[in-house]
């Protein structure tokens, strides 16, 4: 009998989980950057194991804050949380432990988790030793701790193998042959808005989102036409760019991340409209797929 289950990765923001997850599926799929807070809503990706099916659910970072748009993506992370076989939490190995004894506060159902000590390679082996001494006084709540560094060592088994371990036996729940269960639209969507993410500086990528209108797949080329959504006047002067160079970079930024998934030319032609306040207004948010609860 395979195994198969839905492994729910959450961490703090930037803690590295969808930089994980493209690795372990082998494929760029999920939106990574160097901020914290990019990763918005929950998604799936599938990781084939010998002949065991893995769903991982990449989350937003865990996080407390007023802001509306912010309350939608904490609130992704726990339904992740509550919804799964198993939980890895990410924790970088520089962290203070008050990330991880949040997450053992807010992990209400006491779902199985395993510990990943995540970017070891910016410690030494000693340094090393003192963490997971640390965490060894919670070694009653996690399943197994394994520190790892995607960049170096880390073979994916050592985290495969662990993972299918607490996965209940089951026939699979999706093609083998798929990668995710996202649509090609919603790929295209992240990887518009991972480019505004490393093009434009300060909070603006924060205030922004990105509506695709239209894909046209052809023979040979994708003709996609998409809309950066921003919260005022100035922000779309600065997504345009003076002679409209920043969404020029923007646009050859995110064609050739479409282009590499999809194997073939894309033609994306890019617009830029004003919301105002979208991000602070709950039907607002909600007309841009974000719905917030009570």
């Amino acid at each position: 009998m395979t195994k198969c289950g839905y492994v729910s990765v959450v961490g703090r923001p930037n803690a590295g989980k969808s930089s994980l997850l493209n690795w372990l599926v082998g494929e760029k799929i999920a939106m990574v950057s160097h901020k914290a807070n990019a990763t918005r809503k929950r998604s799936n990706i599938i990781v084939m194991h010998e002949d065991d099916q893995i769903i991982f659910v990449d989350t937003p970072g865990i996080h407390e804050t007023e802001k509306l748009l912010n309350q939608f993506m904490l609130d992704e992370a726990l339904k992740a949380m509550g919804d799964c076989d198993l939980i890895l939490f990410l924790a970088p190995v520089t962290d203070s432990l008050k990330y991880y004894e949040d997450f053992l506060q807010k992990n209400k159902k006491n779902t199985k988790h395993i510990l990943l000590l995540t970017k070891i390679d910016f410690i030494n082996n000693d340094e090393l030793m003192v963490k997971l001494k640390e965490y060894e006084k919670y070694q009653d709540r996690y399943e197994a701790m394994i520190p790892i560094s995607i960049k170096r060592a880390t073979k994916k088994s050592d985290i495969l193998d662990e993972v299918v371990k607490y996965l209940p036996e089951h026939p699979y729940l999706f093609d083998p042959e798929i990668m995710t269960t996202e649509h090609l639209r919603d790929i295209y969507k992240e990887f518009i808005r991972e480019s505004i993410f490393e093009n434009i500086s300060d909070e603006i990528p924060y205030e922004a989102d990105v509506v695709v209108n239209k894909i046209e797949e052809k023979s040979n080329v994708d003709v996609i036409k998409a809309t950066i959504v921003v919260q005022k006047d100035t922000q779309k002067g600065m997504i345009i760019g003076k002679g409209a160079t920043a969404i020029k970079r923007i646009g050859k930024d995110a064609r050739i991340k479409i282009e590499k998934l999809s194997g073939k030319k894309c033609f994306l032609e890019l617009f830029v409209s004003v919301k105002k306040n979208w991000t602070k207004n709950k039907e607002a948010l909600k007309s841009m797929g974000y719905e917030i609860e009570n």
